[in-house]
């Protein structure tokens, strides 16, 4: 393990809310001069779940997204509090937006989602063998859910048309795996 160079020599609270707290850092830099450093730190695990059924079809959710002020195509996201199972934050939100309920899960990957301003943790899995019921969306969700060959996501993430990290993170990982054979 690394020697850590930064050095803390105050910090302050900036700002606080259920989901992300945000602290404002005097510090030392590693060449020594003074500075300031901001760090969001989330209050939930970020979960995925990529969908694959029998046929390679995949599921999509498409939703307004008010941080980019843009619509946008992501697997099926959310999160869970930080201390608690992420698996079961991702069978909760697989259920909410989309109504699938899986009976096979696979961790797919983990990934640090903006290490240069934040402590987020993405943790995201792959659900196979699905069963529909009805999607339970939270009032702040106006979703669209669309069924797609696996094969037509991967291609929205090489047109740009998905631009979600973990969603895109999540599709070139499950097409690495299907290259190599180790997912049918």
């Amino acid at each position: 393990m690394e020697h850590n160079p930064w050095q803390i020599t105050g910090e302050k609270k900036v700002y606080d809310n259920p989901w992300i707290h945000l602290t404002e850092y005097q510090v030392i830099n590693p060449s020594g001069g003074r500075g300031i450093y901001g760090k969001v730190h989330f209050k939930n695990t970020a979960v995925g779940v990529l969908v694959l059924d029998e046929a390679l079809n995949t599921y999509l959710v498409g939703q307004y997204r008010f941080t980019l002020n843009a619509y946008s195509w992501e697997i099926p996201e959310g999160g869970a509090p930080l201390g608690t199972d992420p698996l079961e934050g991702g069978k909760r939100e697989l259920l909410e937006e989309t109504g699938l309920v899986a009976a096979r899960w696979e961790p797919l990957l983990q990934m640090h989602l903006s290490n240069s301003v934040s402590d987020e943790l993405a943790v995201v899995y792959i659900a196979r063998e699905l069963r529909q019921e009805k999607p339970e969306p939270e009032e702040t969700e106006q979703l669209v859910i669309r069924k797609l060959p696996f094969t037509e996501a991967l291609n929205m993430v090489e047109m740009g048309q998905i631009t979600d990290s973990m969603s895109v993170a999540a599709i070139y990982k499950i097409q690495l795996l299907l290259a190599q054979g180790k997912l049918k």
